[in-house]
């Protein structure tokens, strides 16, 4: 896929995923943050009925299953290790235990509710991410 089509790409993706908190939001009272969800889908801490919470994270994998399917399969390439990666999905758990939730319920759910925890924490989320970018880059290991 063309460079010039990520732009669309990203604004329909950001679309689904704004109406997807809405319907949680709205429909079931509860707030659509992936790391509150998958932590009451294995059974810590409370909120949402675990059944919901299996359900919704059981859905992100086949939802992005059901897309690769329809439009052809997506690249990605990630350049580091998996081992690595493992490691950064493990802080990055830890982190959202810390924060008291992920980039996906302070920056899209929090957010839009002008929760100022949740104004904090994106801002906080935002300006790590551009830090790290930079340094990465400053000492060559950019991609």
């Amino acid at each position: 896929m063309p460079d010039y089509a990520m732009p669309g790409q990203g604004l329909i993706g950001g679309l689904m995923i704004g109406v997807a908190a809405a319907i949680m939001l709205l429909g079931a009272g509860r707030i659509a943050g992936v790391s509150g969800m998958a932590a009451r889908a294995i059974g810590l801490g409370g909120g949402a009925p675990r059944t919901l919470a299996l359900a919704f994270i059981i859905g992100l994998p086949l939802g992005a299953a059901l897309v690769a399917w329809a439009a052809g399969p997506i690249l990605s390439r990630f350049p580091m290790s998996m081992a690595t990666l493992a490691v950064a999905g493990l802080v990055v758990g830890i982190g959202t235990r810390l924060g008291s939730g992920c980039t996906s319920g302070h920056g899209v759910c929090g957010m839009s509710r002008l929760s100022r925890r949740s104004i904090v924490a994106t801002f906080t989320f935002m300006a790590t991410g551009f830090a790290t970018v930079a340094i990465v880059n400053a000492v060559g290991g950019g991609w």
